[in-house]
């Protein structure tokens, strides 16, 4: 029986070596591509480094103006006060009813803290703040009412949402109003919208700009090597050999323009820094920059590839098919 299948074994044995074999051919095939496409920008250093330095630009601004946005929303996040609630109490209401009412504020879901301040102290406050002390002891009674001061949670600072929390509170008992200033919470969530657009229409427009030029770049190279193309298609080179070296040119543009744009705006940071933290000196604070994280270079990288990729891809599919040997 051995002897009747020993020659169907070898045959399967020798159809799989086969199947690794060409694998493996092809996988040195395309790593030797990936090298002489980058072989190819050594032997043209110039035109190489200015289209990665436009690449590495046009990258660069959409990733700098992200981060400004992520920086001004940092310090926006610490100005908890904004989002404060002042819940003023009717004058008839006594301190264990505002005690009480404080309490039951703190219970709402919506309701990070609540503090209050009592007449008194308010009052004494006040004496402190404006130098009136000799001209607020006349006062027959204290004309202060008691207030509670409502921090609302993180996700109802909002200002629709700190809308609609004023107008629950100021429906308890004893609440004579709230105060809190949506006109500015408004403002300053409109501008960190605004400014995060102008973000995105930047970063698409460029990324546009980005595929262009390396369409038209890798649309040069193919016109340069017009005639090489027509012999390697004589010898019987299919479309797709052909194509690869020119797609791995657009990767490498790609990848070199997102390591660029990562070294400008690493620089750019690194010259900001000192400034930014002498104005803060000023206000008496400290403030770092928040560079790029592994996560986010990563994204740089991966989407300057992907854009390299897409330029060439476009410039590929048309030219490569519109040479063919007469």
């Amino acid at each position: 029986m051995s002897l009747l299948f020993a020659g169907r074994k070898t045959a399967v044995t020798e159809h799989k070596v086969g199947i690794v074999q060409r694998f493996v051919m092809t996988v040195l095939n395309h790593f030797r591509q990936l090298l002489a496409s980058l072989g190819e920008l050594w032997r043209q250093p110039l035109a190489s480094l200015m289209t990665i330095g436009v690449l590495g630009l046009s990258i660069t601004l959409p990733s700098t103006l992200y981060l400004l946005v992520k920086n001004t929303e940092q310090v926006t996040a610490g100005w908890e006060q904004a989002g404060e609630i002042s819940l003023y109490l009717k004058p008839n209401t006594s301190v264990a009813q505002a005690q009480q009412l404080r309490l039951a504020v703190s219970l709402f879901s919506e309701v990070e803290a609540a503090e209050l301040v009592t007449a008194d102290n308010a009052l004494i406050e006040f004496e402190q703040a404006s130098g009136l002390t000799n001209s607020l002891a006349y006062l027959d009674k204290n004309p202060l009412p008691h207030v509670i001061l409502i921090t609302p949670k993180a996700s109802y600072v909002q200002p629709n949402a700190a809308r609609t929390l004023v107008k629950k509170l100021e429906r308890q008992t004893h609440v004579d109003f709230g105060k809190l200033d949506i006109e500015w919470l408004e403002r300053l969530y409109a501008t960190v919208s605004v400014a995060r657009d102008v973000v995105w229409i930047v970063a698409i427009l460029l990324c546009v700009s980005v595929v262009l030029i390396i369409g038209n770049t890798i649309r040069l190279n193919i016109l340069s090597q017009r005639e090489e193309i027509i012999i390697m298609k004589l010898v019987g080179a299919t479309d797709n050999f052909i194509r690869f070296p020119f797609l791995y040119t657009g990767m490498w543009y790609g990848l070199l323009g997102g390591v660029l744009a990562w070294i400008l705006i690493a620089f750019l940071l690194w010259w900001l820094q000192s400034g930014i933290a002498n104005l803060a000196n000023l206000y008496q604070t400290q403030f770092t920059l928040t560079g790029l994280d592994t996560t986010a270079l990563g994204v740089i990288l991966l989407l300057s590839i992907i854009l390299g990729l897409l330029g060439s891809i476009i410039s590929v599919q048309k030219h490569i098919k519109e040479i063919e040997p007469k």
